[in-house]
């Protein structure tokens, strides 16, 4: 064994000692064929009202751009499933992502330990950190990586623990042993392109139509709802988990350990009249600390109007 395969196996010793359920790297360069499929997916409009998703478009698609001199990009795996689940079955749904603390503050922490000890175990290595807070595309590097391969539903599924994961990253100066993608499992499965009530989901599956999918409509979409999607959300006022729910491979999902994610029993037990009676003080007490924060009460209330309108 080489000293740098050694090393590449501490560091992956040291993210399963600090919770991550996966990991694995990819040299860092340039992304061609993914910047070809990113510049086509904007081109037909699939990002809505995203414009974020049209800015930087080098600094997604090389990572040389992001940390100058990387060499390696590190992609991790965070568990978030729970067989806890909303007990009122007339209430208002929220992602299963959405029930714990916000993630970005749970898994950037674990990041940055990690780095750090990288940094102890290497020397001066210099990197970034990432978890969903940059121009990155990570669901492509998980893929390049082998966590995974990109589903139709155009989620990152794992052979072994589904879908049930936040994905961060690091990309540092060293070069390390990469890891090789895995090959495509979803065969002629067609389950998520049918149960989408919104047909988010292109017909030959791969690509989504992010302009119609549910978790854009009740998260990122600032203005009203179309009146073409009432009756459509499924009583989805937050996010969306439909694609993940009948995905065969979530049979293997395992409920996570971190205390973090833990769901606020307050959260679970609101029927559809609490939700309705949600009071901006509530709002702050039970979801101040989730990434339901992100669509505020007043986006949360727009998206209950909606749903009353069905």
């Amino acid at each position: 064994m080489t000293s740098k395969q050694a090393l590449t196996l501490q560091i992956k010793q040291k993210a399963k000692d600090l919770g991550f359920s996966g990991i694995a790297l990819a040299k860092a360069e340039f992304m061609d064929e993914e910047a070809r499929n990113l510049e086509n997916w904007l081109n037909q409009n699939h990002h809505g009202e995203m414009a974020y998703m049209e800015n930087h478009f080098d600094l997604r698609t090389d990572p040389t751009k992001l940390v100058p001199g990387a060499k390696t990009v590190i992609s991790l795996m965070h568990n978030y499933f729970t067989p806890h689940h909303q007990e009122q079955e007339d209430a208002p749904k929220i992602s299963m992502y959405a029930l714990g603390k916000d993630y970005h503050k749970v898994v950037r922490k674990k990041l940055k330990n990690l780095f750090q000890e990288i940094r102890l175990l290497a020397g001066d290595v210099q990197g970034r950190v990432f978890v969903d807070s940059a121009p990155i595309l990570e669901r492509d590097w998980a893929r390049r990586s082998g966590l995974g391969w990109m589903g139709k539903n155009t989620l990152l599924i794992s052979p072994a623990k589904g879908s049930w994961f936040f994905l961060g990253e690091i990309i540092i100066d060293l070069e390390l042993t990469y890891d090789l993608p895995i090959k495509d499992h979803c065969g002629t499965c067609r389950r998520c392109i049918e149960a989408c009530p919104t047909q988010a989901i292109s017909p030959e599956g791969y690509l989504m139509d992010g302009s119609k999918c549910i978790s854009y409509l009740t998260i990122e979409l600032k203005n009203e709802i179309p009146p073409s999607f009432e009756g459509l959300m499924e009583n989805w006022v937050f996010g969306c988990d439909i694609c993940q729910q009948v995905c065969p491979w979530n049979r293997f999902s395992q409920a996570h350990n971190e205390s973090e994610f833990k769901p606020h029993p307050k959260v679970l037990a609101l029927d559809k009249k609490g939700w309705e009676d949600l009071s901006p003080s509530q709002f702050e007490e039970w979801f101040g600390h989730t990434p339901v924060k992100r669509t505020g009460f007043e986006g949360l209330q727009r998206n209950l109007r909606f749903l009353r309108r069905r």
